[in-house]
């Protein structure tokens, strides 16, 4: 039998080893050493667990891996109440969904999960004991108010995860009442031809919501975006009227405003607010709500010269309120003048990482973190909400 050279690895499609989990890694697949010194990715493996892993790709120090065989079960492992849950493999005919990687686990064990990520993220900040414990949401199914479906003309469902594959949805769980029964009149009308994918695509997008009917179906078109668990953003609404409660009188810009979510919080506050959005339909429809003492613009929050459009008004700002994507206030070039009158940050944060490297900035700028207050808004995926107050 032909021997491994000392600090020879083998990442071949095909290894095997057997090997425990270390920690969960932020996309939600579990860390697994590997004897050899590098760390395999591996869906479907929780905290405590021990498995037989195959080994599916490798980029540098960094495999990715699948379950041959459960060896040790952590005692949060429970039976997923999806028929589509799963992981999908590149040689599975119809892939599994793979869009709740985490259902597999019970509820409290995900709370917890998410808990120690955002405490460990903060403690880099030397602010953990800022952070609040989690907001646990209502209802962990039937919660989700909006989804982007994906069709070739012949099958409807989700894109399976690390793949670029259409993974046929019978029915999904985690939807309203109101999309869930959508979906099936959506699936009564495949195969719909229209629905084949343009020359150079591969599937069309449909867009459901709850204000969505059979008939207004958006076909390759994003409907405006809203947060999807409505139990939820009552409560970072609530957390944010809270603390707008002494905003009375006060200039707050307002960053990422989309179509007015937190707008109406500030304005029913009696804040004098600027809306900044770079996108047009949503600036439309809040300048439709003519909302009391605000006014909204478009702005592109991505271009480098954006907030010196605002010079010198920017430095006349009392409150700062954002709500942004996942790249976090990637462009803060003129956000913070020297003769800044900015007191109060309320940030609103659907990325982690991002909201780190911005809490840095602010306390770069003489900010301190007052509370961090975790939400979980997508159960049974590593998705974690945090509301973030900053003062100076």
């Amino acid at each position: 039998m032909k021997q491994r050279k000392p600090g020879h690895t083998s990442s071949a499609p095909g290894h095997t080893f057997e090997g425990s989990v270390r920690d969960i890694a932020s996309d939600g697949r579990a860390v697994v050493p590997h004897p050899d010194g590098p760390v395999v990715f591996v869906p479907g493996l929780w905290l405590e667990e021990r498995a037989l892993i195959r080994v599916t790709g490798a980029r540098g120090r960094a495999w990715q891996g699948e379950i041959v065989e459960l060896l040790d079960a952590s005692p949060a492992r429970r039976p997923p109440p999806c028929r589509h849950h799963g992981f999908a493999t590149p040689s599975d005919p119809a892939p599994a969904c793979g869009a709740c990687p985490w259902m597999f686990v019970n509820y409290p064990a995900q709370l917890a999960c998410k808990q120690s990520r955002v405490e460990q993220a903060f403690e880099r900040l030397g602010t953990a004991g800022c952070v609040a414990p989690i907001w646990a949401t209502p209802e962990t199914l039937g919660y989700r108010n909006r989804a982007q479906l994906k069709s070739d003309g012949k099958a409807l469902g989700f894109v399976a995860a690390g793949s670029r594959r259409i993974a046929p949805v019978e029915d999904c769980p985690v939807l309203s009442a109101h999309n869930r029964q959508l979906l099936q009149q959506l699936r009564a009308q495949l195969p719909n031809p229209a629905w084949r994918p343009r020359r150079g695509g591969e599937w069309t997008t449909l867009d459901i919501d709850e204000e969505v009917q059979l008939e207004s179906v958006s076909v390759n078109a994003r409907r405006p975006f809203r947060q999807a668990n409505d139990a939820q953003n009552q409560r970072m609404r609530d957390w944010l009227a809270a603390l707008a409660s002494d905003f009375a009188g006060q200039e707050v810009l307002e960053l990422y405003c989309g179509t007015g979510n937190f707008t109406q919080v500030l304005s029913a506050a009696g804040a004098r607010v600027l809306a900044l959005e770079g996108d047009d339909a949503a600036v439309d429809m809040l300048q439709q709500r003519n909302l009391p003492g605000v006014s909204a613009r478009r702005v592109n929050l991505f271009a480098e010269n954006a907030f010196e459009q605002l010079s010198p008004s920017v430095g006349s700002f009392e409150a700062l309120v954002l709500d942004p994507p996942r790249d976090g206030l990637k462009v803060t070039r003129g956000l913070l003048p020297k003769k800044s009158r900015l007191h109060t940050v309320a940030y609103i944060s659907c990325d982690l990482a991002t909201l780190v490297r911005d809490v840095a900035y602010f306390q770069q700028h003489g900010f301190d973190v007052v509370s961090v207050q975790p939400l979980d808004q997508f159960p049974h995926t590593p998705h974690i909400e945090c509301l973030v107050h900053l003062s100076r």
